[in-house]
């Protein structure tokens, strides 16, 4: 019998927080692991209890929910929580900062029920949860703004790869990249595996972050 994916949900908002863990604990292949209402305990959960993923907010008391998500699945965190973020529309900023911070992919509170649980699993999966109607218009403004001195991607890709990254940042799947460039989905993710590797980024979300504040996408 399969595990449970064991989920940790932090709002400081008791009635949200109620709602949630009443929709995942329904699910026979959920188990809320615990539950809090600051990112301070977030945090502190989250080490002790190692859940498969934590549901995250963004303006909590003591540690909000970006900070929280820095120490939990930040660069140099040797043993990483996989975080997804709930967010609002008015919280753009806050969302772009989240997934600097490490977060794998974010959620609008008012999604339905059943895209909730199609995200904690995807993000459990070891995926990275990307809405193109919503992840890229939040990422595109607010990357492009700061452009860090690296190397560019130019001197580290080659040409095939610098393709599928920059479709990968437009929000396509490792299938509608396949059919794009004429490959077969195994070559695409292989192509994927390799960006990440070379660019030493974590997953899908990070290669998007990347590709915006390199200006390889507009």
């Amino acid at each position: 019998m399969t595990a449970p994916i064991r989920v940790l949900v932090c709002d400081d908002q008791m009635l949200v927080r109620t709602g949630l863990v009443t929709i995942i604990d329904a699910q026979p292949d959920f188990e809320v692991a615990g539950e809090c209402g600051d990112g301070r305990t977030a945090v502190d959960l989250a080490r002790r209890l190692r859940p498969d993923v934590a549901v995250m907010d963004v303006r909590m008391p003591v540690l909000d929910g970006i900070e929280a998500t820095r120490l939990l699945a930040g660069p140099g965190v040797p043993d990483p929580v996989k975080v997804l973020v709930l967010t609002t529309f008015n919280l753009d900023e806050y969302v772009y900062e989240a997934l600097r911070a490490g977060a794998s992919g974010f959620l609008l509170k008012d999604a339905p029920p059943d895209r909730l649980l199609h995200g904690i699993r995807t993000v459990a999966a070891g995926a990275a949860l990307l809405d193109p109607e919503v992840t890229l218009r939040l990422v595109g403004r607010h990357a492009a703004r700061i452009r860090p001195a690296a190397p560019p991607a130019e001197q580290r890709l080659t040409a095939r790869e610098l393709e599928v990254l920059r479709l990968l940042a437009e929000g396509l799947s490792n299938s509608e990249i396949a059919a794009t460039l004429v490959l077969s989905p195994e070559t695409v993710k292989t192509f994927v595996s390799r960006i990440l590797t070379k660019l030493d980024l974590r997953d899908r979300v990070q290669a998007v972050v990347y590709a915006y504040r390199h200006g390889l996408v507009t």
